[in-house]
């Protein structure tokens, strides 16, 4: 087994295994998990997805999963938190990280393996073959080819997940699946949420578009919006250090208490409650 660790910000091991053995959880960490080798189960909270060979799985932090190796297999992991992306100087980072954060908080709806296509696939396994690579090489240059690479994979994990989620979508209405994925990207952008402007550029009637809209979602507009955002509060206080202050200006809300009564009100439970609810005890 080859272990790295940057600054405890970025891990990445190369395991061959026959049995699986209980491990520590490390909650703060993303994990990509990649099977060159070997079949079996992945086991992610309390669901089994069969893997094999060339699988590749994204896991937010606090999803319990373990594997029942079938067939000896040769994984690599590779964890990170985001404070790794910070560190490392990424263009505009808050934004990438947010669209990062919503596209994982949707990940529930298509778990398991999420690649799309098989050019996706390989260009994701020949770059992380070559991270291990700058690791074993670890020179002056390697943690920024490791960093720009990660941002690489990281969005082509994302186009996958968006890609399937809004397809989901489409199976109910082709033009309601593009406005769905249209405010998932632009949740914090108040201007491009107004109906006007969604109306304009859909092409439905700006009378109608409420009435349209919740048709088809089964709540109003603004109803949605605020579901959204809170999506990104779920996967902000369980994945992220932020106060409860930062997550509330980041998504636009007057402030923590304004957050905390949305929250409440939608999920019947405090955040603190939430938090408790979700950690993983495996």
């Amino acid at each position: 087994m080859k272990t790295e660790s940057v600054q405890r910000l970025f891990e990445i091991h190369v395991e061959e295994l026959s049995t699986w053995e209980k491990r520590p959880h490390k909650h703060n960490f993303f994990e990509i998990v990649f099977v060159e080798k070997g079949s079996g189960y992945q086991c992610i909270n309390e669901h089994e997805f069969q893997y094999q060979e060339g699988n590749i799985f994204l896991l937010p932090p606090l999803d319990c999963h373990s594997f029942k190796i079938e067939e000896t297999s040769r994984f690599y992991f590779i964890r990170f938190t985001d404070h790794y992306f910070q560190k490392n100087g990424l263009t505009d980072y808050s934004a990438w990280f947010d669209r990062i954060t919503y596209i994982i908080a949707n990940y529930n709806k298509v778990p398991g393996d999420i690649i799309s296509s098989e050019r996706e696939r390989s260009f994701i396994i020949q770059n992380i073959k070559s991270i291990y690579q700058e690791y074993l090489i670890s020179d002056t240059y390697s943690e920024e080819i490791i960093s720009g690479i990660m941002v690489a994979i990281l969005n082509i994990l994302a186009r996958c997940i968006e890609k399937k989620y809004v397809d989901k979508a489409n199976e109910m209405d082709s033009r309601f699946g593009e406005i769905l994925r249209f405010i998932n990207t632009n949740i914090l952008d108040y201007e491009k949420l107004r109906i006007p402007y969604l109306a304009d550029k859909f092409g439905i009637s700006k009378t109608y578009f409420s009435e349209y809209f919740k048709k088809q979602a089964g709540l109003s507009l603004a109803d949605y919006i605020l579901k959204s955002k809170l999506r990104i509060v779920e996967t902000k206080v369980l994945h992220t250090d932020l106060s409860l202050k930062e997550v509330a200006y980041q998504l636009n809300f007057t402030d923590s208490s304004h957050l905390s009564r949305s929250f409440k009100k939608v999920y019947g439970m405090t955040i603190k409650e939430f938090k408790n609810e979700n950690r993983c005890v495996a």
